[in-house]
């Protein structure tokens, strides 16, 4: 059996292209956001790392906060990196194509805010499951596309 690869759509991999980079320099950001808040709060991780009044700490609740909310990003959205970019090869409508990818980038940065900077549960919870979901169903979509 051979699989025909289509051409993929400019609009389509304007959109992926764009909520990508922006999902990709949200995680940067929280790179630095753990690391801000470890020196706010003089935690370090590594002996070295420990500033004057610091300490080792690995059980700091605002720091391990913010590398949970990162983590759950890697576990999220690095999926999403792989199936966003082999959807577009299934022929996607534009307008359907750049709503998904925009709405995982929407529930991804919500899920931050509603993790890390004013926490509910209710609402991080839905913005993951949304994503989660969004993700999921681009990926059975390529599954049937090349059945």
């Amino acid at each position: 059996m051979s699989l025909v690869f289509g051409q993929v759509e400019p609009a389509v991999f304007q959109a992926y292209a764009f909520w990508a980079a922006v999902l990709g320099l949200k995680m940067l950001l929280m790179s630095v956001l753990t690391g801000l808040k470890r020196g706010s709060k003089k935690v370090f991780s590594n002996p070295e790392d420990v500033k004057p009044g610091g300490k080792v700490a690995y059980d700091d609740q605002d720091v391990e906060r913010v590398r949970r909310a990162h983590r759950n990003d890697m576990e999220n959205i690095l999926p999403y990196f792989i199936i966003g970019f082999l959807y577009m090869f299934t022929n996607p409508s534009v307008i359907v194509a750049t709503n998904l990818f925009r709405l995982v980038a929407v529930v991804r940065i919500s899920h931050t805010v509603f993790h890390v900077l004013v926490p509910v549960h209710k609402f991080r919870g839905m913005s993951w499951a949304i994503g989660f979901f969004t993700t999921a169903f681009m990926g059975v979509q390529i599954v049937l596309h090349f059945l």
